[in-house]
C-alpha cells in the first residue's frame, strides 16, 4: 500500500491519499479515449439528470422508499440507462465488457438509487426469454419506465430453500386460474403493483417441480392481501401474501403451464449470476479508509493502525479475487440454461457482503449503538445506520437460494460430487 501522504493520479480522478477513494492497489485500468468520452457523458447525465435528493439518501445509508425508487428508475429511462443488459429492441444497450463496467462504476460513484429489481432484473428477463409477443408489449415498456412496481411470490411458510414444496394452488377456470394460498418473506410486497409467483396447477405431477406454473397478478385483484412483517432492524420490508379465490386471467400465465419450475431455475440463475459486481464491495471498503482516517486513536488514526491495514489489505484481497472469479463465470451458459458457477458467485458474495457490514459497525464505533440518528451530537447519519445494515444483510446468505443450497449445487453440478 503506498505512502498516505502521496497524491496518487489515476487517469479519471485524484485521490490524497490513494485510498481515500478505495483505490485497488492491485489493479491499474488504462481506458482508451472512446471509453473515457463513455465515462464522461454517463457522469454527465447523472451529476445533471438524476435526481439530487436521491442522491442524499444514498449517501446516507438509508433505503430508498417507493417513490424514491420510482422517481430514479424514471430518471434513468428518459436517459436510457434503465435496463442496460435487456435485449436492445426493448431499451437495452450494446455495450462492451469494459463500458458496462464503467457505468457500474460511474452508478457507485455518483451514488445511484437501485431500480426496482424485482421487475428491471429477475422478472424482464423472463418474460423476454419466454413469454409471448402481446405479453412483451404489455410488460416490458411498464417495467422499464416504472410504471409497475413488482415484488415475487416465490417462498412460503412450508417452502424456502426446498421452493418445489410450494403449495399455493392455481385451478384453471374457463379463460381464468383461481389462485389460493399464501406467500411468505414478500419483499416489498406492501409497495407492489403486481407480483409474479409460482403456484401449483397439477398437484399429481409425478414430480413436485413439473407441476408448477409461472403467473403474473395485479396486487389490486379482489382477494389479495398482504400483512407486514417486521424484521429485527425494526424495519418494514418483507410480507406476508394471501389469496383467497383470487381471479386471474389464463393470458397472466409465461409460458406452457407445468413449466414454472423451467421458468424459476431461469430467473434464480440470473439473479446469482447478476450477483457478480465487486463495484459496492469498492464503494463500501472506500467509505470504511475514509471514516477510518477520521477516527482518531492514542496513536494517530484507525487507518494508522497497523492490524486494521492489515484487515483492509486482506479484504482488498478477497474482493480482487472475487472480481475475477466473477470475470470467469457467466450468468449463463451457451444453450441459455444457469450455470451453476452462478452459484460460487452467489455465495461468496453474500459472505463478503456481511464481512464489509461488520467492518464498517467497527469503523464506527460507539457511534453504532445509536439505533436512530436523534439528532444526538457527532452521530453522523451513516454510523446510526450500520446497525440497521447490518441486521438487515443477515437475510442475504438466506434468498435466492442459501448458502447450503449452493454448496450442494457446486458440490454436484461443479465438482460432480
Amino acid at each position: 500500500m503506498s505512502d498516505n501522504n502521496t497524491n496518487t493520479t489515476t487517469n479519471h480522478r485524484v485521490c490524497a491519499p490513494k485510498w481515500a477513494c478505495g483505490e485497488r492497489s492491485t489493479m491499474s485500468l488504462i481506458y482508451t479515449p472512446e471509453e473515457e468520452a463513455f465515462r464522461a457523458e454517463v457522469r454527465a447525465f447523472f451529476q445533471n439528470e438524476y435526481p439530487e435528493d436521491i442522491k442524499e439518501v444514498m449517501r446516507s445509508g438509508k433505503r430508498p422508499v417507493r417513490e424514491q425508487t420510482i422517481a430514479g428508475q424514471k430518471a434513468l429511462a428518459k436517459g436510457g440507462y434503465a435496463a442496460p443488459k435487456w435485449p436492445i429492441e426493448w431499451g437495452g444497450k450494446d455495450w462492451t465488457p469494459m463500458q458496462s463496467f464503467i457505468f457500474s462504476e460511474e452508478v457507485i460513484a455518483n451514488d445511484i438509487a437501485p431500480t426496482n429489481g424485482f421487475g428491471i432484473g429477475l422478472l424482464a428477463p423472463v418474460i423476454a426469454e419466454f413469454a409471448t409477443q402481446e405479453q412483451k408489449e404489455r410488460f416490458l415498456p411498464a417495467i422499464y419506465n416504472a410504471d409497475q412496481y413488482w415484488c415475487q411470490g416465490f417462498s412460503e411458510p412450508e417452502a424456502g430453500s426446498d421452493l418445489a414444496s410450494l403449495r399455493t394452488r392455481a385451478v384453471r377456470d374457463g379463460d381464468n386460474y383461481i389462485v389460493n394460498g399464501q406467500k411468505m418473506w414478500t419483499t416489498d410486497g406492501h409497495n407492489a403493483d403486481w407480483i409474479f409467483m409460482l403456484v401449483r396447477t397439477d398437484p399429481n405431477a409425478p414430480k413436485r417441480q413439473m407441476g408448477i406454473s409461472f403467473l403474473l397478478i395485479d396486487m389490486k385483484t379482489p382477494g389479495v392481501s398482504v400483512r407486514k412483517i417486521r424484521l429485527m432492524d425494526g424495519e418494514h420490508e418483507v410480507n406476508e401474501v394471501f389469496f383467497d379465490n383470487v381471479v386471474v386471467p389464463a393470458e397472466n400465465l409465461i409460458g406452457e403451464e407445468n413449466k414454472g419450475w423451467t421458468y424459476a431455475k431461469f430467473l434464480l440463475g440470473n439473479e446469482r449470476g447478476g450477483m457478480s459486481s465487486a463495484t459496492p464491495f469498492w464503494r463500501t471498503l472506500a467509505k470504511a479508509k475514509r471514516a477510518a482516517a477520521e477516527v482518531q486513536l492514542e496513536n494517530g488514526s484507525l487507518m494508522d493502525d497497523l492490524l486494521f491495514r492489515a484487515r483492509i489489505a486482506e479484504l482488498e484481497t478477497q474482493i480482487t479475487a472475487f472480481e475475477q472469479t466473477a470475470l470467469r463465470v457467466s450468468g449463463t451458459s451457451a444453450d441459455g440454461a444457469p450455470n451453476p458457477g452462478g452459484s460460487v458467485i452467489k455465495l461468496r458474495r453474500t459472505e463478503l457482503d456481511q464481512i464489509l457490514t461488520a467492518l464498517m459497525i467497527d469503523v464506527a464505533g460507539p457511534n453504532a449503538r445509536v439505533f436512530e440518528n436523534d439528532g444526538l451530537s457527532g452521530v453522523e447519519a451513516w454510523q446510526s445506520a450500520t446497525v440497521h445494515t447490518y441486521l438487515n444483510h443477515r437475510k442475504v446468505t438466506i434468498y435466492g437460494g442459501s448458502s447450503e443450497v449452493q454448496r450442494s449445487i457446486i458440490a454436484s453440478a461443479i465438482l460432480g460430487l
